[in-house]
């Protein structure tokens, strides 16, 4: 394997794992604004129906951006996964004697 492949696979790898860490901190945060509004259901449902409302629209955003997210951080794993896997199988091919 020449040196100009190695380095575009090494980069890739490297791109693709940033790109996961940024999918993985947008979970994080859909996590926690589904969190925020079942607290605010829960909290100040008996309250004030208004904030109730609110509370129950961030669940629903919040749960549907989690999913969303986290399909999205499982395929990308399993797609850095694929690439690192190819990148290994021609190194190997490479290595062996002809």
């Amino acid at each position: 394997m020449d040196k100009r492949l190695y380095n575009a696979y090494m980069e890739e790898i490297a791109y693709q794992k940033h790109m996961l860490q940024n999918v993985q901190r947008w979970l994080s945060l859909s996590f926690l604004i589904s969190t925020i509004g079942v607290l605010l259901a829960y909290m100040y449902a008996s309250a004030s129906l208004v904030i109730a409302i609110i509370g129950y629209l961030l669940v629903f955003v919040g749960v549907l951006s989690t999913l969303t997210f986290g399909l999205g951080f499982y395929r990308g794993r399993k797609n850095v996964n694929k690439v690192i896997d190819e990148f290994e199988n021609r190194v190997h091919l490479s290595n062996t004697p002809h």
